[in-house]
């Protein structure tokens, strides 16, 4: 089996999926799901990013880098803002993709822990789904590089997974990436849950017991739980027509669980840090 490398799986997602959807979300998201899938996420991960950048107080033309902006969402988004934003990626592939999307914001190519910055040149750091996917051995280096950008006072936001199992991603539990962050001088300010979904995680729930069932059977398989493909084609269908109203109804109801549910519920944990 081939060894797992961020750069080369990333380069893969945007050779593969650069031509997907217009916004450019499906290489960053969930490459295989329905388009109308990946704006939902989108829409939760913006409404986090507000809260984010309310907690951490960033000011109207604050320097803001995005450590992996991938196709330049963010980048466009703190533009609008009134930020002054830069982005950098680990593959070309990526920032050609991110032009294509209308991103005007300067470009870099690098990895997350050799970022070619200068010491505290930013006022703001943003990290979006990006150390969740480097080994655990490497991530501390590649948050140290983030915390040194950083200018005295400056604010790190760190988007990242607190469960999950694949080959690709390598979450750790809030207390862990707070750890992570105190371990790199960085005083927390806050962190919150992020992307709840319960109606529609306790709907792929059930939907992958009964394909497994029918795997076990030797009538069908399943995939993941974001990409999971019931066959024959119209079964696929069904599931992702049924899914579209879970995830109407969660999104919906986001705010509310958001506000009764423990953050450690949710898939991700959206930490703010000051240097």
């Amino acid at each position: 089996m081939r060894a797992y490398s961020p750069k080369e799986y990333w380069a893969g997602l945007a050779d593969k999926f650069h031509s997907a959807d217009p916004a450019g979300l499906a290489p960053i998201l969930h490459p295989g799901t329905p388009a109308w899938f990946n704006l939902s996420i989108d829409v939760l991960q913006f409404r986090a990013m507000r809260r984010a950048l309310a907690v951490a107080e960033v000011a109207p033309g604050a320097r803001v880098l995005d450590v992996g902006c991938g196709t330049g969402r963010w980048l466009r988004r703190y533009l609008s803002l009134g930020l002054d934003a830069t982005g950098i990626d680990a593959t070309p592939q990526m920032l050609r993709v991110a032009r294509t999307r209308g991103t005007t914001a300067p470009l870099a190519a690098g990895e997350a822990n050799h970022l070619p910055f200068r010491d505290g040149e930013f006022d703001v750091v943003s990290d979006v789904t990006v150390i969740q996917h480097i080994p655990a051995a490497q991530q501390p280096q590649a948050l140290f590089e983030m915390t040194r950008v950083l200018k005295a006072g400056g604010r790190l936001i760190l988007f990242e997974l607190i469960r999950g199992d694949d080959s690709h991603i390598f979450p750790r539990k809030p207390q862990g990436w707070m750890d992570l962050g105190a371990s790199c001088g960085l005083r927390a300010r806050g962190w919150f849950g992020q992307e709840y979904l319960l109606l529609d995680r306790i709907f792929v729930g059930v939907a992958q017991g009964v394909m497994k069932r029918r795997d076990t059977s030797g009538v069908g398989g399943a995939d993941s739980a974001e990409t999971m493909s019931p066959r024959p084609t119209t079964l696929r269908r069904v599931y992702w027509g049924l899914r579209r109203r879970t995830v109407r109804l969660s999104v919906w109801a986001e705010p509310v669980v958001g506000k009764l549910c423990p953050g450690g519920l949710a898939t991700h944990g959206v930490f703010i840090f000051e240097k």
